[in-house]
């Protein structure tokens, strides 16, 4: 059961104050409510059912929910900007009966009635005002029960309040503490990888230098190596260029008669007995000269050939030997002797 006190005033009665209690049942007013109504002498109670709830909201042409809502914010003053009032009939009430309560909605100058309730006069009117004034201390002590538990409330959030206030500033004040650390730490680590990357540039620069300073110190060492080399072949060039001792010259010649086939067995052989020598004379001449590792010393006055004089002759001798070797291999191949013949000279050319 739930119930709301409230103060109505009429205007037909102004001199006097009325009260008004609505008790209810359920979530709302819409299934029905009952209505005492005292001015602290008399009183009078009716009642209201649902269905006249309902017939209320259809003559008005409103739904009933609405119609709800607007009946229970004018009969228990809940908090709107809507303004409700009240009347009376007949008016001065009569104490032995019956009255009627009528409430209206005024909404910009403009009211229209919500409903009425026939009020029947109590026999005992100061049992009435004594339930009145019991709950409304009962309400009061709820309420002063509810402020007390708010205000305890109100208390301990502020307590916490204060206490986080508190541990703000102690975190606000480390944070500036461990941001003065930590920017102390960055400046050295900082000014460290500075010193570190001078230093490896400084490396570098010197690197740079030691490999420049290597690198002209080897083309050097290249240059005076390549004029060594160039003295040496001029040298080796520059020797004699004479025939082979005559010990050599009849060794190779006895090396070769043995190796020569009889004048029965090849005809051309015995027609040109000096070929062979003399091919083999001609191949063995410079090679000798080149490979002689003490040549005799020039004689006085006389002029070394140039290189390019040296290149020459040496690629002279070199064509005519291949053409010689050429026309014996065409030889060997038309008397078909190349098997005892053509192994032999081209070992003793090569």
């Amino acid at each position: 059961m739930h119930t709301s006190v409230r103060e109505v005033d009429i205007p037909s009665e102004p001199d006097s104050s009325f009260f008004l209690r609505v008790d209810w049942s359920g979530r709302g007013l819409g299934s029905g409510f009952q209505l005492l109504l005292t001015d602290g002498q008399d009183a009078w109670r009716g009642d209201v059912s649902e269905a006249a709830v309902r017939g209320e909201a259809e003559e008005l042409e409103m739904t009933t929910e609405r119609y709800i809502q607007d009946l229970q914010q004018a009969l228990t003053e809940t908090e709107t900007s809507v303004t409700y009032s009240f009347s009376l009939t007949p008016s001065p009430p009569d104490r032995s009966s019956t009255v009627t309560l009528a409430y209206e909605k005024v909404q910009k100058d403009i009211s229209f009635r919500l409903g009425s309730v026939l009020l029947k006069a109590v026999l005992e009117p100061a049992e009435a005002v004594r339930e009145l004034l019991i709950h409304s201390l009962q309400r009061g002590n709820t309420l002063e029960h509810s402020n007390q538990k708010l205000e305890e409330e109100n208390q301990r959030l502020s307590r916490e309040q204060q206490r986080i206030t508190t541990e703000l500033k102690r975190y606000a004040g480390g944070k500036e503490d461990l941001e003065a650390e930590l920017y102390s730490r960055f400046v050295v680590v900082l000014n460290e990888k500075k010193a570190k990357i001078r230093s490896l540039q400084e490396t570098i620069t010197n690197l740079k230098e030691t490999s420049c300073r290597s690198s002209n110190g080897q083309k050097n060492e290249d240059l005076v190596k390549s004029d060594r080399t160039a003295g040496q072949e001029e040298d080796e060039y520059g020797g004699s260029t004479d025939e082979e001792p005559e010990e050599e010259q009849s060794a190779a010649a006895s090396a070769s008669s043995t190796r020569e086939p009889t004048p029965l067995q090849d005809p051309v052989s015995s027609r040109l007995p000096s070929a062979p020598q003399m091919l083999q004379q001609q191949v063995q001449q410079p090679r000798t000269c080149l490979m002689t590792s003490d040549p005799p010393p020039p004689p006085d006055g006389l002029n070394f050939p140039k290189e390019s004089d040296l290149k020459k002759t040496i690629t002279l001798i070199l064509m005519t030997k291949i053409t010689y070797f050429l026309y014996w291999i065409h030889i060997l191949k038309v008397m078909d002797c190349n098997k005892c013949i053509y192994k032999d000279c081209f070992c003793n050319i090569l």
